[in-house]
This record gives structure tokens, sequence and C-alpha cells, in this order.
């Protein structure tokens, strides 16, 4: 099969993965103990799961975006289209 016909190259490939391990990180961030109905937990407001962990998120879906709307670089030159 002719490797030009591929939407994505393997740089795409590389940045949807790193992407992906990114949000996974970001949504691990997030994970805690939560409140009950008799007690309550005040680390459900902490920095890492407020602010740290969204921003983590929102740079592995930018990381997967640009990923996605990468154009491959064209390295061989195709003497047909001359």
């Amino acid at each position: 099969m002719d490797k030009t016909k591929f939407a994505f190259d393997k740089t795409n490939f590389i940045l949807l993965g790193a992407g992906m391990i990114v949000i996974i990180i970001g949504f691990l961030l997030m994970a805690g103990p939560g409140s009950t109905e008799t007690t309550f937990e005040p680390d459900i407001f902490s920095v890492r799961r407020i602010k740290v962990a969204p921003v983590v998120c929102f740079i592995g879906f930018i990381s997967m975006i640009y990923g996605i709307l990468r154009k491959p670089s064209n390295k061989t030159t195709d003497k047909t289209e001359k």
C-alpha cells in the first residue's frame, strides 16, 4: 500500500498518543475522595483538582487537535505529477 494515501503520518500518531496520555493524566489528577452525606471533604477544592488538572487536560486536547490538523510532510516527489 502506498504511504502517500494515508491522511496521517508517524508524527501525527505520536502527537495523538501523547495528547491522549496527557488527558488521562489530567483526569487522574482530578480524581480523589468525594464528600458524602455525613462528612465533608475539603480536598474537593484543592488547587490540584480545580486549577492544575483542567489545564493539563486542556493542553492534552490542544495537542490532539494539532495532531489531527497537522498536514504530513510530503518528502517524496512524484514524477508523474510534472
